[in-house]
């Protein structure tokens, strides 16, 4: 599944799947988008992107792996 992040922010058919999947993340980044400057608001959503790229699920693992230490 896309995180908030992955969609296109320029196509309107992508802001749309993204704001009916996330409307509570998408209610947030208008509210904050509305407080801080584009400069300020543009340097958040892409360190949040950045972030997500962390964190994101390893898909590729199948079955039950044992990790030793």
């Amino acid at each position: 599944m896309k995180s908030y992040y992955d969609f296109k922010n320029d196509s309107p058919q992508e802001r749309l799947e993204r704001n009916s999947l996330y409307p509570e993340l998408a209610k947030f980044h208008i509210a904050l988008r509305e407080e801080l400057g584009e400069e300020e608001y543009q340097a958040f959503y892409q360190a949040e992107k950045e972030a997500m790229k962390l964190y994101a699920p390893m898909y590729h693992q199948t079955g039950n792996q044992r990790i030793y230490a």
